[in-house]
């Protein structure tokens, strides 16, 4: 087998994917273009694996471990979309700049003085574990 056949597949591969990750703008399809690249690197480590003829098979036994690593990613990367739609309403990269950054918030420098359910926030007299402060006079 020549070895030009798989590099040249695996080098479209991750053109495709390098690609999807740069012009997409939803971030399950940025996933996937990740899974594309990691993909092409996988084709990669089995071809050379076959042309080298090792014995010990290093590159399928690396491919093994890049399959695990792309899965365990997945279903990171997964969990966090799902949350950041629910938080959000949309999976659109560009306008998830800071996941931190609500309106609203004290960090963004317009806080109006009213907690999340709207309710005006008065200072209470317990101290952070419940206890109850004593007055000193």
């Amino acid at each position: 087998m020549h070895l030009a056949y798989p590099a040249v597949l695996a080098a479209l591969l991750f053109c495709v994917g390098v690609y999807g990750v740069l012009a997409r703008r939803n971030a399950i399809l940025v996933l996937m273009s990740v899974e594309l690249m990691l993909n092409a690197v996988n084709l990669n480590l089995v071809a050379f694996d076959v042309w080298l003829r090792d014995t010990l098979h290093a590159g399928q036994a690396l491919t093994l471990f890049t399959i695990a690593v792309a899965a365990a990613e997945i279903g990171i990367g997964l969990a966090i979309v799902l949350m950041v739609h629910r938080n959000r309403g949309t999976a659109d990269v560009d306008r998830l700049r800071d996941t931190a950054e609500r309106p609203g918030s004290p960090d963004d420098g317009t806080d109006d003085g009213t907690d999340d359910a709207g309710a005006a926030a008065t200072p209470t007299d317990e101290t952070p574990h419940g206890e109850k402060a004593e007055a000193t006079a």
